[in-house]
């Protein structure tokens, strides 16, 4: 028994007494992974080539191993905060330089950048003016703040029953302030080019005679029905005029024509709009869908009425889903994707370099950086309002800290009784 082993021993369980009380003063930080030290033996090197008869000369730290289990994922107040469920870590950008982090904390700095508690910027992919997520080299994700372009009106679609037992108007001509000149009416809002909302109203009126138009000449249709549109007030003429357009019914009450020609299909109608209802705006051309029109022995009622037009809107918040796109949400209802977070993952995540403030930054051991979008590959999933707690486990850590001062008392008892024995044999006369 000589001295060096003891001593290797105290130097040992220092070590471990060292990463134990690290694990337990980061016990509640968020995204902290637990770390674990690790030992091998020592021999000194035999002149003779044979290690039969060798005693150990002590212990040595081989290495200070991280464990990156996943960590319990718990709510927060947040809607900023992210948790990654799942292999992965955020990616990170300081003035171009990348680590990498489990602490999903995030704030908006004045910039609008998403950043973290030390003013690193999460990166991913930005979305185009469109909302399309472009797949590109991660930058530094900024939410805009920019109101949201106004869409015109270019679809409509309109459901209906028309009652198969109305009767032909009594006006002969049309008139939208004449109830008696029109069976049914109903309304609906559009946008022009910049926004601007519109009343649209379409008017049907049970046509005294069918002519079936020469390109359906095969088909038969029982019933025809007129219809007019106006806009604010405004009619829209169409063919023939002044009705917009004709829905022919056949003995079934399904639609027959309009027929499908060129972009159109079956019960569409085109209507033009001219700009000058909203000086400045473009001339507003809809496509208004009747197919899905019926003609049966009920009373008149609408079922559908959508168009995908809107006006300008402000953002009024944001959410990040599970494949970490970031989706604003705008005070006109509509929604657009704002950029993805990207996650990346190493071959050998425990050779990461620790950084200090929950961050880790590649080295040879860890591998080449993999990044993607989360939920691709091996990657994990984004819980948006969640973080991840540090994983480690306060009992089991208690438990090894008595058992390294076990480890360390012993050690010392070696050198204790290692030096009464030297005292024993300066002692000999």
């Amino acid at each position: 028994m000589g001295f060096q082993q003891g001593l290797s021993g105290l130097d040992g369980a220092t070590s471990q007494l060292d990463a134990i009380g690290n694990n337990i003063a980061n016990a509640n930080t968020v995204g902290f992974k637990a770390s674990t030290a690790e030992f091998s033996d020592v021999y000194a090197a035999s002149l003779n080539g044979s290690g039969a008869s060798q005693t150990g000369i002590g212990t040595k730290l081989s290495t200070i191993a991280q464990q990156f289990s996943q960590g319990n994922i718990t709510a927060s107040n947040s809607p900023l905060d992210m948790a990654i469920n799942g292999q992965g870590f955020f990616r990170m950008s300081q003035n171009g330089t990348i680590s990498y982090s489990r602490d999903g904390q995030f704030q908006l700095d004045k910039n609008g950048y998403l950043v973290n508690a030390q003013g690193l910027q999460l990166t991913g992919y930005q979305a185009s003016n469109s909302g399309a997520i472009v797949a590109a080299t991660p930058v530094p994700l900024m939410i805009p703040t920019a109101n949201l372009s106004p869409s015109a009106t270019s679809t409509a679609t309109v459901g209906l029953n028309l009652n198969s037992g109305s009767t032909v108007p009594t006006a002969g001509t049309f008139n939208p302030t004449d109830p008696t000149s029109f069976n049914n009416s109903t309304s609906m809002t559009v946008y022009d080019s910049l926004g601007n909302s519109h009343v649209v109203t379409m008017y049907f009126a049970l046509a005294s005679s069918t002519t079936t138009p020469p390109a359906l000449a095969s088909t038969t249709a029982s019933t025809t029905w007129n219809t007019y549109l106006t806009v604010d007030g405004t009619a829209v003429p169409g063919t023939p005029a002044p009705a917009l357009g004709q829905l022919g019914f056949n003995a079934s009450g399904t639609m027959v024509y309009p027929a499908a020609t060129g972009t159109l299909k079956l019960g569409q109608i085109n209507a033009t709009v001219p700009g000058t209802i909203t000086p400045g705006a473009n001339p507003l051309n809809m496509v208004l869908d009747f197919s899905a029109t019926t003609q049966y022995g009920a009373a008149f009622g609408v079922n559908q009425l959508s168009q995908n037009g809107y006006t300008s809107g402000q953002l009024s918040g944001f959410n990040t889903g599970p494949s970490g796109i970031i989706q604003g949400t705008y005070s006109n209802g509509q929604s657009k994707n704002l950029g993805q977070i990207v996650l990346a993952n190493f071959a050998d995540p425990q050779g990461l370099q620790s950084q200090g403030n929950n961050q880790w930054s590649e080295s040879t051991a860890s591998g080449a950086a993999l990044v993607g979008a989360p939920a691709t590959g091996s990657l994990g999933v984004i819980q948006s309002g969640a973080t991840e707690a540090s994983n480690v486990d306060l009992t089991a850590e208690l438990v090894n800290l008595i058992t390294a001062q076990r480890n360390y008392q012993a050690n010392a008892q070696t050198i204790k009784t290692e030096d009464q024995i030297q005292q024993t044999l300066v002692n000999l006369r």
